[in-house]
């Protein structure tokens, strides 16, 4: 394939970012709103010509001896330690890469189209259509990535842009103190990610994804049995690059930035949930897969930090008021599941299930999570509030947010035939497949996931319906621009399930064939549809099960709506612990006791420096009075010497 197409995927946002940055004061709304979704536009045309080319088109640097390989496009040299240790910039195409240059520009172009009703009248309007082109660029250059040094370096742009979009509405305080959390938090966990790439690459030499994971067992030998506190350096390795991908993936403890990223504007909600920045740990273990399968111990830390971490989001996010965050908590959930569905992956357990459903789930789920974002958007944008106090019985004003945000609910919760039920089916396989311990615990989770989504849903479409004639306005579904892809996401939702995913994305070169486990799909609907049986007759109208169910057990309501209190846990830990019991105490002793100590010395020099400096006042009838003064003494000292 050409260099050129592949280049300007990466080009045309990148140089959408600078033109809009830098020149974008001087345009128009409607101009640079359409300078954006022109540049995006065209860059979802030749992804999607490039995906198209790397699976249909039977082309040889594709194709080897019948199966799909990995295919690097361009690889050019930025830094070269050694002869071997070389950092490189490149673009590599293999089926997990293709895929997400579906997803990608997909859900990015969706938002940037969204985005001009949405943001139309906001300060600052072009500049958020930079951040949206930074975004982007960053997204797709990590998961072109060739190497494992490339894509820290768009891991950090895509913290970077997120900071800078979370934190859009800079003149609130509640967006400000959001955008910082997100950023220190995933810093704190990049670090990790830092030192698991240099411990990697001290002992391969080398930060390849092709020589990494075509030949794991060389890896392994090249540790030489190397080990740190009883665990191998590749575990080390391995576990400490996944906290990276906790991080990002907002898995625990490393969750509690995500929620108050709802500060952004929706659209970035959506972007920043369904596209990339979200997924990328998965990707990240997915595109390390390879090494991960020879450490059991780090997918067996993944499979505990994910199952747990998606029973906590959907226990949190049964209880929340602000229908963003429980979208937030969602995507905490289901990202969690795709993590369990890597870390169940055993090569006794046909390897490729538990991969590809992770795959599965991350294509299908960037669709129907974005449509829900884009849809809660729409609700905010008609009734002015998060919350779903103030809404109810919209489906009367709002027909095609309502049928949208419905078919987005199915998805999710794995009603068939809608996307989700075949992604998220292939999970719950694999994890039985792995145990019948992890497979239980998913299906709860999964059967709690339709119950807080149908919750949500009755309470906005159906609850009682709040008196709006308070509004300027009565509610209404949004106008083309926000409504297109509303329906675009929502026709996807749909159909995505029936695609032969498994032949395209292939594990290991080899095709993978979907197949539906009767027994564990009738078991989920089963379970899926008593969640949404239980949301319907506790919310579909006003009564009073919820306040009795919240009473029956008020400790585990309040704290679940308290999101357990990490965030008073983290504050706790940062502001008593290490800021008044260890970093005040060293303020007051650097403040008072060194800094006491050298201003000493520096009053005591000044005062004797005023004491003394009339000896150099310049006037030599001074300096003769000091010298005579100086000689007798010498004199006296001398004579009192010799006797």
């Amino acid at each position: 394939m050409d260099f050129i197409i592949p280049l300007l995927i990466l080009a045309i946002p990148l140089f959408n970012f600078l033109l809009l940055g830098i020149g974008g004061v001087k345009m128009s709304h409607r101009l640079a709103g359409t300078i954006g979704c022109i540049g995006m536009g065209t860059v979802l045309v030749l992804s999607y010509y490039t995906a198209f080319n790397y699976f249909f088109s039977g082309n040889e640097a594709f194709i080897i001896d019948g199966v799909r390989k990995a295919a690097t496009i361009f690889n050019v040299t930025w830094l070269e330690f050694t002869k071997n240790l070389v950092i490189k910039l490149g673009f590599l195409l293999d089926p997990i890469s293709a895929m997400m240059l579906i997803v990608i520009p997909t859900i990015s172009f969706m938002v940037h189209v969204y985005s001009l009703g949405y943001m139309k009248d906001e300060k600052g309007f072009q500049r958020y259509y930079a951040f949206l082109s930074l975004f982007s660029f960053s997204m797709l250059g990590l998961v072109v990535a060739t190497n494992i040094f490339q894509m820290y370096i768009f891991w950090e742009l895509v913290g970077a842009s997120s900071y800078l979009l979370i934190g859009f509405f800079y003149t609130l305080p509640s967006a400000v103190s959001a955008s910082k959390k997100a950023f220190i938090v995933t810093r704190f966990a990049d670090l990790g990610f830092l030192i698991g790439i240099l411990i990697l690459s001290f002992y391969t030499q080398t930060f390849n994804f092709a020589d990494l994971t075509n030949n794991p067992q060389n890896v392994l030998l090249s540790t030489g049995g190397a080990t740190f506190l009883g665990g191998s350096v590749l575990t080390w390795a391995l576990v400490l690059i996944f906290t990276g991908g906790m991080g990002k993936s907002a898995m625990m403890p490393l969750h509690i930035w995500l929620p108050d990223a709802m500060e952004g504007p929706t659209p970035v909600s959506a972007l920043i949930h369904a596209a990339t920045m979200v997924v990328a740990g998965v990707y990240l273990v997915a595109r390390m897969f390879p090494l991960y399968l020879m450490e059991e111990f780090a997918l067996q830390f993944i499979t505990v930090v994910g199952a747990i971490t998606a029973l906590y989001a959907a226990i949190v996010a049964c209880t929340q008021i602000d229908i963003k965050r429980v979208l937030a908590f969602s995507t905490i959930s289901q990202i969690a599941f795709m993590m369990v569905s890597l870390g169940v992956a055993r090569p006794e357990h046909h390897e490729a299930l538990g991969y590809m459903a992770s795959m599965f789930h991350l294509f299908t789920h960037a669709m129907f999570k974005a449509l829900l974002f884009l849809g809660a958007g729409a609700l905010i944008h008609a009734v002015h509030s998060n919350n779903y106090t103030a809404m109810g019985g919209l489906r009367k004003y709002m027909p095609i947010t309502h049928w949208t945000f419905l078919i987005g609910c199915l998805a999710i919760a794995g009603i068939p035939p809608f996307s989700g039920f075949f992604s998220k089916d292939e999970i719950l396989s694999a994890c039985y497949s792995q145990s019948m311990f992890w497979g239980v615990w998913m299906s709860i989770v999964a059967g709690m996931t339709a119950f807080y989504m149908f919750r949500l849903y009755f309470l906005i479409f159906w609850w009682d319906t709040p008196d709006y004639s308070h509004h300027h306005h009565k509610p209404h579904d949004p106008k083309f621009a926000m409504s297109f892809p509303l329906l675009f996401l929502a026709t996807v939702s749909v159909f995505a399930g029936f695609i032969p995913f498994g032949e395209f994305v292939t594990w290991n070169g080899h095709e993978y064939t979907i197949h539906l486990n009767t027994v564990i799909a009738v078991t989920s609907v089963v379970i899926a549809l008593l969640g949404i049986g239980a949301a319907y007759v506790m919310y579909s109208k006003k009564n009073e099960w919820p306040a009795r169910l919240a009473g029956l057990v008020p400790w585990l309501w309040t704290a679940a709506h308290h999101r357990f209190y990490w965030d008073e846990i983290y504050l706790f830990i940062t502001h008593k612990i290490i800021f008044n019991g260890i970093c005040r105490p060293i303020a007051w002793f650097d403040r008072h006791i060194i800094d006491g100590t050298m201003d000493g010395f520096a009053y005591i020099t000044n005062k004797a420096s005023v004491a003394i400096k009339g000896f150099q006042s310049g006037k030599v009838q001074m300096y003769v009075w000091w010298y005579l003064i100086g000689a007798l003494l010498l004199g006296a000292i001398t004579a009192v010497c010799w006797m």
